[in-house]
């Protein structure tokens, strides 16, 4: 049996693993979950004027099945959504604006660029629905060894293939006009990446199909997701940083000695399983493996820093073409690819606990405004966008990977039992991807615990799965 098993990093990644490792391993299995930082990782709230709201990872997709899951299992509720409008500014004026009515955004999108919007629907809708075969062969206990092969039995080689040619070239490819690209495409990816239209189209799908309506967030924040599931999981949440993992053998088995540093000095433990979800690269850890052979090489790529300020102010709605600030009907603005532009998106956000009585701000008055920018806002560009302030907050992330076509995609396997979850992020970065990645991950570590090679990197899993049913 399997004793003890460490997850590294008590975010998403590490809670959704833990929990999964449990419900297939199960509940005799002592979990440890070791946390630098805080429980959530990414998914953090911060407080203004005494409410709480996100600072990132705000929606999560209608068709995301696990996060549906744990909201369920953990009897979490979902946000009230609060509809806004959306338009996109160019630097100059608003290329594309959303209105109340839905045929007339329909018709809009029509008249301005023809049949590229409904092309860009078949584009994404094909993909997503390929996507969701992953639940069907997840729920029959199929893993994979390798992100090629999880992408390459959803979708095949077209898959692997749109981890390593850009959104804009498949879109061009299937009708999409350039036009579409620059002011929509663009739009959509700078708000969710804060990258162009050079990312690879699979995270480029994952980030539009998101930009569609149907996304939902966790009432009281998400990341409530990660501190439920570790409860529910009973894992033993250690307060410490993981700095390396060295190999041992026991019986002809492979044992991983986990090494951290906590306030109270360094420790170390062993564990017959480990699976880390913090990033590797070498500009974000200085994680050290050791008496591997062959060694455990450097991950390849760096991470895009990107920064969110939380305003409490007045917008400025003269910058975005209306004197009256009574007149401005937009919420959310996303940004066009100009070089003058200094920010990516911005939001008018409502707190993570809304009442039945809330509404949200006039655009006359202070609101809470969420501001996505590559670098920290100077006090220049913080009075062009609010006429003035109550308070900014600023947190700088590395939050995605900086998209770039060529790279391979990182490792699944370290090592028998050592595992890594964030490579993930280099085929597509949200909540659900990384939740499938955690499922994945359990599954590859139970069936090769168990030697269950009948259920590890099958070929024609369509077929399968439908006999078997």
């Amino acid at each position: 049996p399997l004793s003890p098993a460490a997850v590294v990093g008590a975010g998403l990644g590490g809670s959704a693993a833990a929990y999964f490792l449990q419900q297939h391993f199960g509940p005799q299995v002592q979990l440890d979950v070791y946390e630098a930082a805080g429980v959530g990782g990414r998914l953090a709230t911060v407080t203004v004027n005494k409410q709480q709201y996100e600072s990132r990872g705000a929606s999560i997709h209608s068709l995301s099945l696990h996060m549906q899951d744990f909201v369920k299992i953990l009897g979490l509720k979902h946000r009230r959504e609060v509809a806004g409008k959306s338009a996109i500014f160019s630097g100059e004026h608003f290329v594309l604006e959303e209105t109340d009515w839905y045929l007339l955004n329909l018709f809009r999108l029509w008249w301005h660029y023809g049949i590229s919007f409904l092309r860009l629907q078949m584009w994404v809708e094909e993909v997503m629905e390929k996507f969701m075969r992953i639940y069907k062969y997840q729920a029959h206990g199929y893993a994979f060894s390798s992100l090629e092969e999880l992408l390459r039995s959803l979708g095949g080689e077209a898959f692997v293939n749109m981890t390593q040619r850009s959104v804009a070239e498949s879109l061009l490819e299937v009708g999409v006009t350039q036009r579409f690209v620059d002011d929509v495409i663009a739009a959509v990816l700078r708000s969710s990446y804060g990258q162009s239209v050079l990312v690879p189209a699979f995270a480029g799908a994952m980030s539009l199909a998101g930009a569609q309506a149907g996304t939902w967030a966790v009432e009281g924040g998400n990341k409530l997701v990660c501190s439920g599931l570790l409860k529910l999981t009973k894992a033993n949440v250690i307060s410490a940083r993981v700095t390396g993992i060295s190999l041992h053998s026991s019986e002809g088995r492979a044992l991983y000695q986990v090494h951290y540093e906590s306030t109270e000095g360094q420790g170390s433990a062993f564990y017959d399983l480990v699976v880390v979800t913090t990033p590797l690269h070498p500009s974000r850890s200085n994680f050290t493996f050791e008496n591997f052979d062959p060694p455990i090489a450097d991950f390849p790529g760096a991470f895009q820093p990107s920064v969110t300020s939380v305003v409490h102010g007045y917008l400025n709605s003269s910058y975005f073409g209306f004197p009256d600030p009574k007149l401005f009907p937009f919420t959310t603005i996303l940004t066009t690819d100009t070089p003058d532009l200094f920010f990516h998106a911005m939001d008018n956000i409502c707190p993570v606990n809304i009442s039945a009585a809330f509404r949200r701000k006039q655009p006359q008055e202070a609101a809470v405004w969420r501001v996505l920018s590559r670098q920290p806002l100077d006090k220049q560009q913080l009075k062009t966008l609010f006429r003035s302030y109550y308070s900014v907050q600023v947190a700088e992330w590395q939050t995605y990977p900086r998209y770039d076509a060529t790279k391979a995609l990182p490792p699944i396997v370290l090592h028998e039992n050592l595992f890594y979850l964030s490579g993930v992020e280099w085929v597509a970065s949200s909540m659900e991807m990384v939740a499938v990645a955690a499922k994945n991950v359990a599954l590859l570590a139970y069936n090769r615990w168990h030697q269950d090679l009948e259920k590890i990197d099958q070929k024609d899993l369509m077929h399968k799965v439908k006999t078997e049913l």
